[in-house]
């Protein structure tokens, strides 16, 4: 049998004179919940989002040199591009991985609810452990019930929320465990992310139910050499697909967008080719 790989969803319209963004999702891989932003994001980037096939059983380590090799493809032939990488919960910790295996690779960094904290969740652990033992039926009904830790219902349009459900649905029960070991198992690699020179953006949500994000955030600050800490006060654990949450006016209110680019720039970027998602 062939194992599928990780790729890069591309959008329909490619800016490849703009600065690259690469979007490491969460638990369910799709890379399809970023839909909230993409519009907003694609105003100054040429916007990639990772997907990651549910048969994907990879650790750490391969996953993040299977990033990294993406977006050397990406920018072949002009490696003074910029890229801004941003993770969301265990994109987060894909995304520290990433930082450290390739530390001048990226110009900024983005970390969204990063699940670097899940060890400190132990009705999580304990959960995932019993899931193992559960009925592939029974299974599907208990990843739902998760939803309200998940998600702020009432900050999320109706069909944003419905694609984060159809999202948790798609991971196989198979996967979901091995994510989740992949959580309880990961570590936070100080060191290196104490070597980090560039600046790094932590959004923590202050009602996040599923983890405890915010006092993550100040501890991920403590350990980094340019990090600013963006809280977002009513927020759930999935931020990025409530109503009112612009991730690029919160980078632009902090200082975090590429430099303006004269409006030739922006003729040529809406004249480039037209392609599907890859």
């Amino acid at each position: 049998m062939v194992q599928s790989h990780p790729v890069f969803l591309t959008p329909k319209v490619l800016r490849k004179n703009l600065p690259l963004f690469v979007f490491l999702p969460g638990m369910d891989g799709t890379g399809q919940l970023l839909r909230a932003q993409t519009e907003g994001l694609e105003a100054g980037f040429d916007v990639r989002c990772l997907a990651i096939p549910p048969d994907d059983l990879t650790d750490w380590d391969h996953l993040a040199q299977q990033v990294v090799d993406l977006i050397h493809e990406e920018i072949a032939g002009d490696g003074a591009r910029s890229i801004y990488l941003c993770g969301e919960s265990f994109g987060g910790c894909l995304a520290m991985q990433v930082a450290v295996l390739a530390p001048d690779l990226f110009d900024h960094i983005i970390l969204v609810n990063p699940a670097s904290s899940f060890n400190r969740r132990p009705w999580i652990t304990w959960g995932s452990s019993l899931s193992r033992y559960l009925p592939e039926v029974a299974y599907q009904f208990s990843s739902v019930t998760f939803l309200p830790l998940l998600a702020s219902f009432g900050r999320i349009a109706d069909s944003d929320l419905q694609a984060l459900v159809e999202a948790v649905r798609s991971v196989p029960q198979k996967t979901s465990i091995w994510r989740m070991s992949l959580l309880h198992h990961f570590q936070t690699p100080k060191t290196e992310l104490r070597q980090l020179k560039q600046p790094i953006l932590l959004l923590a949500s202050a009602d996040d139910k599923m983890l405890p994000s915010l006092p993550e955030a100040y501890r991920l600050k403590r350990l980094l050499h340019n990090a600013q800490v963006v809280v977002l006060p009513h927020s759930g654990h999935t931020c990025l697909l409530e109503e009112g949450i612009n991730l690029y006016e919160i980078m632009k209110d902090h200082g975090f967008l590429p430099p303006e680019r004269s409006q030739a720039d922006i003729v040529l970027a809406g004249a480039t080719s037209l392609i599907g998602n890859g």
